[in-house]
C-alpha cells in the first residue's frame, strides 16, 4: 500500500518537467489526516492534510509543480533555491536580480533558503525547487487542503515548465 501511495504522489504526467537528474528528488509522506476540526485555518472540511519529508541531492530538482492547497516547507538540512513563476507582470513580482539586470526572466522570483528557514508555496502556483548546495537537502513539507484521488491524497500537481525561469 505504501509503495502505491508513493508512486501515486510522484506520478508524472506526459507534459510535466521531470525530476532532474532522475532519482535526485525523493518524497516520503510522513502522515496525513482529514481536516475535521473548527480551527482558525481556512481549510475545507473533508480535504486531507499531508506531511512529507523530501530529500534532494546536490544539483537535484523537484521539477515544475504546484500544490492545490499550497505548502509550508521547513529546510531541515542543507539549502534549496526556489524558482517561482510569477507570470502576472507586476513589478513587485519581479526578482531583485532581474530588476537590476532587466534580465530575460522578468517573471521569475528566485529565492535561496538555508537550514532552519521555512517558506510557503502559494496554492496552484508553479514552482521548481533546486538543491544549489553541496550536501543532500532535507525538507519537511505540510500540505493543507489536499484532494483525494482514487482513495489516495494528491498533494502535488506536476506542471509544464512555464518558460519564465532559467531552470
Amino acid at each position: 500500500g505504501l509503495a502505491g501511495l508513493i508512486v501515486a504522489v510522484n506520478a508524472v504526467p506526459v507534459a510535466a518537467t521531470p525530476v532532474s537528474p532522475p532519482g535526485s528528488f525523493r518524497s516520503v509522506i510522513l502522515g496525513h489526516g482529514t481536516y475535521v476540526s473548527h480551527g482558525s485555518l481556512r481549510l475545507e472540511k473533508g480535504l486531507e492534510i499531508v506531511v512529507a519529508q523530501n530529500t534532494v541531492d546536490p544539483g537535484g530538482s523537484s521539477g515544475w509543480h504546484s500544490h492545490p492547497g499550497g505548502a509550508i516547507v521547513v529546510v531541515q538540512v542543507g539549502e534549496i533555491t526556489t524558482y517561482r513563476s510569477a507570470g502576472n507582470g507586476d513589478e513587485q513580482e519581479v526578482s531583485s536580480s532581474d530588476q537590476a539586470t532587466g534580465g530575460p526572466f522578468r517573471h521569475c522570483i528566485i529565492t535561496r533558503y538555508t537550514q532552519g528557514q521555512s517558506f510557503i508555496e502559494r496554492p496552484s502556483e508553479p514552482l521548481n525547487a533546486v538543491n544549489t548546495g553541496s550536501i543532500v537537502a532535507t525538507l519537511f513539507a505540510t500540505f493543507p487542503g489536499v484532494p483525494v484521488v482514487g482513495g489516495l491524497p494528491r498533494p502535488r500537481t506536476d506542471v509544464p515548465n512555464p518558460g519564465t525561469c532559467p531552470v
